[in-house]
């Protein structure tokens, strides 16, 4: 699917879609992000290039599901951090109770958009998504590992991360 300049991209639309069915279902929504230096997220919780997010109600506050980025207020081992992801950064989106959602391609620059086409957005369950081994290693454990509580915080970073709404 390739699309003009002029021609918004559907990412954003489908992330808001996406989130709003997970809430009206009583899921938690989670987005798994590619972290560059345009992601603003601690990065003491990135692995592997990659991170993920509940962007829950109970786990933000001010969360802003924007055209161009997801912002939002969170804690992380009890600390109020900003986070700020580009919607281009946002690699899948997905209820972390089933595992339904759906995994986007990372947007190519302008010229490489131009010269080749990028890969369809689909609807996926995540224990199917074929991605890096880290997200993969992620995502399972989240699906598996749900009834059991959030291990502690890291002291060094090395656990996933665990958000908290800031009142």
């Amino acid at each position: 699917m390739s699309h003009s300049p002029a021609t918004p991209s559907t990412r954003p639309y489908l992330i808001r879609a996406l989130y709003e069915w997970c809430t009206d279902n009583g899921l938690t929504p989670y987005v798994a992000v590619k972290v560059d230096d345009s992601v603003r997220v601690p990065r003491e919780y990135v692995k592997n290039g990659e991170i993920v997010l509940n962007i829950s109600f109970d786990a933000t506050s001010s969360l802003k599901l924007g055209n161009e980025f997801i912002e939002f207020k969170a804690r992380f081992a009890g600390v109020a951090r900003d986070i700020q992801v580009p919607i281009q950064r946002v690699i899948a989106i997905y209820a972390r109770e089933s595992g339904q959602g759906m995994a986007f391609p990372l947007e190519p620059d302008d010229a490489a958009q131009n010269a080749a086409a990028s890969a369809a957005e689909v609807p996926i369950r995540i224990d199917s998504l074929h991605t890096s081994k880290s997200l993969e290693s992620v995502l399972h454990r989240d699906l598996t590992d749900k009834d059991k509580p959030d291990p502690a915080p890291p002291s060094g970073g090395g656990n996933r991360p665990s958000l908290r709404r800031i009142k």
